[in-house]
């Protein structure tokens, strides 16, 4: 690790910004996990290429971290590096009904920069955290849509340094899923494809939407989001709150008493608390119901 470290900081010029020991409660929306050995915050494409072929060189085992939402980082922290993207990797451009944004745009202000711009399509994103990269990554979707319905393409640095491009072809979506959950890769930037709409439609739609969430999402207490993904024709929020677990507490990780599907940490939780929580919820829901729920929320890290 001292080699790449040293190697990292020779090849920027001491423009890349590095974090030892770095406590990875300061990058989750969960407030949750332990210290990582090493936190990379790229601001360009270059500085991030030369990150990973010299994480790659050195055999240092890396992930890829957003704005933390829909993440659970261990309380032991995590071996080795996070990569995650900041500064000139920050920004959005339209090219007619184009969206052009940096992986490490926020993917609710996209949504809401795209709704000024008089386009429609991405209406949908307006309550998910996270940044653009992280939305690819787990084809990120709401209120019926999800990013595969918008997807034009995306540049993506692999885990040997290659920039590559892929289209919708490439990307195997499914539900919560693309194949950058198999194939590692870091997105720099992605294009969306929109459609003309009315500004003020659109307006409407969105605070609709907000206002929706505002009353039923505990948007004021840290959460991941959504920890359950929905088994076929169901929620896992109804399948939650049939069971009786609305407000069931194991340590600091509750089951929110908004929403059944979101577990919120009221400021002391552990990861071991809502990986148990977790389990519990799993196993209630599995006697009662018998649907076996799959977490949406990525598990990463020594627990």
């Amino acid at each position: 690790m001292e080699a790449c470290i040293a190697e990292l900081r020779e090849a920027a010029a001491g423009e890349l910004q590095l974090l030892l020991n770095e406590p990875l409660s300061k990058h989750t929306t969960w407030k949750i996990g332990g210290p990582a050995d090493l936190v990379i915050l790229p601001r360009t494409k270059e500085q991030l290429i030369t990150a990973v072929q010299l994480l790659h060189k050195h055999e240092v085992p890396w992930i890829n971290l957003g704005r933390g939402s829909n993440m659970l980082v261990g309380d032991n922290g995590i071996r080795g590096a996070v990569i995650k993207p900041s500064g000139g990797l920050d920004y959005v451009t339209f090219e007619g009904t184009t969206a052009i944004a940096g992986g490490a745009y926020s993917f609710i202000k996209l949504s809401v920069m795209a709704g000024k711009a008089g386009l429609t399509g991405l209406e949908f994103a307006g309550g998910i955290p996270g940044t653009v990269g992280g939305a690819v990554y787990m084809n990120a979707g709401a209120l019926g849509s999800d990013v595969s319905r918008i997807f034009k393409y995306a540049d993506i640095v692999l885990e040997t340094g290659e920039l590559v491009r892929y289209g919708l072809e490439d990307m195997g979506f499914a539900y919560r899923h693309s194949i950058l959950q198999e194939q590692r890769g870091t997105v720099v930037e992605a294009g969306f494809e929109l459609a003309a709409g009315d500004r003020m439609e659109i307006a409407s739609a969105m605070a609709t939407y907000k206002e929706r969430r505002l009353r039923t999402q505990p948007i004021q207490l840290a959460s991941a989001g959504s920890v359950f993904r929905n088994p076929p024709g169901d929620f896992a929020a109804r399948l939650i709150q049939e069971a009786g677990l609305k407000g069931f507490s194991i340590g600091g990780a509750q089951v929110s008493e908004q929403h059944a599907n979101f577990i919120v940490n009221t400021g002391q939780a552990t990861a071991r608390d809502v990986l148990a929580l977790m389990s519990h919820i799993q196993g209630t829901v599995e006697e009662r119901a018998g649907v076996k729920l799959v977490p949406e929320v990525r598990v990463v890290g020594e627990r």
